[in-house]
């Protein structure tokens, strides 16, 4: 019993560790995002980082040579794909193409949120009436943020980012049930693979005319979007979700938001108002408490 519990302790303590490691690599996504966006059309930034990302991950799964997935995961792995190669760095680079980082870093005070969602729905647990009114709670803070802030082209990019924050939370809960059966770095590999061909001829089809006007923070952006947050961030994320589990290495998010504001002032130079950081603690304390009574 005495060794039972201590390797359960030893998961949950690696589970917290490599959770906070994907966290840390996650906050400078956006801020990465608005860089290469300055230069780059949205559009072929989504395709080249999953290009670029997936052809790293085929020479990972072919040096490594894991265990093919059963026919049943892939399905699951299409969702991860839809969710995490395509849908949230396509719609959140549409979205910092209107707003500024910082205020894109507010919404995602709501993904852990989206993610216990997800994960209620494809688990399907049956949370108690408190539940609901934190999560009303939250998306009227982040509406009413998002109407009274409001500036030009905000709509169009605060839709964007509602949009993201759905399909994010969708793949996160979809590739954290899958790790626990498949592996963490096996799910994020496989759905990068799965979507490399259609990713690379989109990335020859949008390819700029010329690279001469793009600038140094753009390609640097690229960099980090493609090797970080589309593989390496995973690495970590989906790992510490199957150790520790979904529920609770999931609130580790609610400090991405903190750290993503703090990046978006530090390397963009970009205003973080009070009414920022009000509300986005505001939506933390809401999502904590809908965790607790999920």
């Amino acid at each position: 019993m005495e060794v039972f519990m201590a390797r359960v302790a030893y998961q949950t303590r690696a589970g917290w560790l490599s959770g906070m490691m994907g966290i840390v690599i996650f906050s400078g996504s956006l801020p990465a995002t608005r860089l290469a966006v300055m230069d780059f059309d949205p559009v072929f930034l989504t395709v080249a980082r999953a290009a670029i990302a997936g052809c790293l991950a085929l020479a990972i799964l072919l040096v490594s040579k894991p265990v093919r997935p059963q026919k049943s995961q892939w399905t699951s792995l299409l969702v991860v794909a839809g969710g995490v190669v395509v849908g949230f760095p396509l719609l959140t680079a549409l979205a910092l193409e209107h707003i500024s980082s910082a205020r894109s870093i507010v919404f995602i005070g709501l993904l852990p949120l989206a993610t216990a969602i997800f994960g209620m729905l494809r688990g399907g647990e049956r949370p108690r009436p408190v539940f609901w009114l934190f999560s009303v709670l939250g998306s009227v803070l982040v509406a009413g943020f998002a109407a009274i802030g409001s500036e030009p082209g905000a709509l169009s990019g605060d839709l964007y980012m509602l949009g993201a924050v759905i399909v994010c939370g969708l793949g996160y809960a979809e590739g954290g049930k899958l790790s626990r059966h498949l592996g963490g770095w096996q799910v994020i590999c496989w759905a990068l693979v799965i979507s490399l061909v259609p990713m690379v001829i989109l990335c020859g089809l949008t390819l700029p005319d010329s690279t001469d006007a793009i600038g140094l923070s753009a390609w640097l952006g690229l960099g980090y979007v493609s090797l970080f947050s589309m593989l390496i961030g995973f690495f970590f994320w989906y790992r510490g979700l199957a150790l520790g589990g979904i529920a609770t290495v999931g609130q580790l998010q609610l400090l991405q938001p903190f750290m993503g504001l703090m990046l978006a002032s530090m390397i963009l130079a970009e205003p973080v108002s009070w009414a920022m950081i009000v509300v986005t603690l505001a939506v933390v304390l809401c999502v904590a408490g809908a965790k607790k009574f999920a």
